[in-house]
């Protein structure tokens, strides 16, 4: 790997780490927004009872969990970069009486795994952030056996993610953020059409197809939404910590008045829209 992307690995998986206890914090409220686009991703895999699963990038457990008790005879590997986010996921499968799941703090782009070794491959928002996209995309062919299929989750565009526009639209007009070079990692990398299924089938993947799912973050309360944004979405906290008090003030003020616009009831439950693309391997 080359050191650049080693010291974009490496930068990523101090900032999970970092961000784990936020994500247990709000594991339960989280789990339920991203589970549409985790259901949507057993859905396609069509497991069967017997099936050794590899789940990417599996941050807190799902959709791994939901896959591994769902099968009889078969397991499911739980792999991430961030270690405590693998530790939370163990906690998670032992609260769930789930047994049959390993779990390995691993790197995508060099998994410890022989070549066909599982017969699918599960990853919902884990390609976005990866520093290589495309070998990440062909190590996972590696991997998966003949007749396998892979399935990912990737975010739609940022003008159906309102659930982080929402803040980090109030950000970029009150503070001067660089702009991500072409291909860095972030959130809406993956979002423009095309993209993940040229990756997949530079991979030598077969049969992609996409389907767009929609799901929802029910916070409830405006409170909830800001607490959340500041304990698990690294770009809002990246960007407030450089703030002053003021602009920071400023920026909460705005981000509560567009949620009072958009839900003036006061039900701040917000959309979102993700892309689950998924292929076989001849």
């Amino acid at each position: 790997m080359e050191q650049e992307l080693e010291i974009i690995r490496d930068q990523q998986k101090e900032l999970w780490n970092k961000f784990s206890p936020g994500w247990k914090k709000w594991d339960e409220l989280m789990m339920d927004f991203l589970k549409p686009m985790g259901d949507e991703i057993v859905r396609v895999l069509n497991l069967k009872s017997n099936d050794i699963v590899l789940d990417i990038a599996s941050g807190t457990g799902e959709p791994g969990l939901t896959i591994a008790s769902r099968l009889g005879t078969g397991k499911v590997i739980l792999t991430d970069l961030a270690e405590d986010m693998l530790e939370i996921a163990a906690e998670n499968a032992a609260k769930r009486n789930i047994t049959n799941i390993e779990t390995q703090a691993c790197d995508v782009s060099n998994l410890p795994f022989a070549d066909n070794s599982f017969d699918a491959i599960s990853c919902r928002f884990g390609f976005m952030f990866f520093p290589d996209m495309q070998v990440a995309a062909k190590e996972m062919a590696r991997v998966l056996k003949p007749g396998g299929r892979v399935a990912a989750a990737v975010w739609n565009i940022p003008e159906k993610n309102f659930w982080i526009s929402a803040t980090m639209g109030v950000i970029n007009k009150n503070m001067e953020i660089p702009a991500l070079p072409p291909g860095a990692p972030g959130m809406f990398r993956c979002a423009k059409t095309g993209v993940m299924s040229d990756l997949f089938m530079e991979a030598g993947l077969t049969d992609i197809s996409e389907v767009e799912i929609a799901g929802k973050m029910n916070c409830r309360t405006a409170d909830v939404y800001w607490n959340i944004m500041n304990d698990v979405a690294a770009p809002v906290v990246a960007a407030l910590s450089k703030a002053d008090e003021t602009t920071r003030a400023k920026i909460k003020a705005e981000v509560y008045d567009s949620l009072k616009e958009k839900y003036p009831d006061g039900n701040v439950v917000i959309d979102s829209s993700a892309i689950v693309i998924y292929a076989d391997k001849e």
